[in-house]
């Protein structure tokens, strides 16, 4: 099973798609680690720089539809090889989402009023998530502050999740 546990990146927009997570450009690419360095290149967002802001965030928290677009699985792929195995946010494109589950990574869907207060309150640079996959909660902290945030999840995705993809939960069940 994959890590759910670290600094969190804030992408503070809607409807970033999947050529903004991973350019079509690099879709030639044989390997996910020849992705990497191309994460979120052509995300537009005011203050952010994938050269500098992804480094060392393992988790991200963001707006609604995230991962819209085609329906490659490449994004996910992008996010995995650069430590990133979870997503937060209000909602997901279906297939990326699922997308993200086959690949043993997680899209947790909160209400809109929850991821704001996320970015009202956790917004600074230092915050850190902690996904407890047993309780379906996230742990969230900063400095002194540290808030426990329930989530909703089917058992299928759970079983995915704990398998480390669709292929191996295949491999484990048929």
């Amino acid at each position: 099973m994959k890590n759910f546990k670290g600094k969190v990146l804030f992408l503070d927009r809607s409807d970033i798609n999947t050529d903004e997570i991973i350019p079509a450009k690099y879709l030639t690419e044989l390997s996910k680690e020849a992705l990497k360095p191309y994460l979120l290149e052509d995300l537009k967002l005011e203050g952010f720089n994938p050269k500098t802001d992804i480094a060392g965030k393992s988790i991200i928290v963001t707006r609604a539809n995230f991962g819209c677009g085609s329906s490659r699985e490449h994004a996910p792929w992008a996010l995995e090889v650069n430590g990133i195995n979870a997503v937060i946010a209000p909602s997901f494109a279906r297939i990326f989402r699922q997308n993200m589950f086959n690949c043993g990574m997680m899209a947790i869907e909160l209400p809109e009023k929850i991821i704001n207060h996320l970015f009202e309150k956790y917004n600074t640079g230092d915050a850190e998530i902690e996904v407890d996959l047993a309780h379906h909660a996230i742990i969230i902290s900063s400095g002194r502050n540290v808030e426990n945030i329930p989530f909703e999840l089917t058992a299928f995705d759970r079983a995915l999740v704990e398998a480390g993809g669709w292929v191996e939960y295949a491999n484990a069940k048929y």
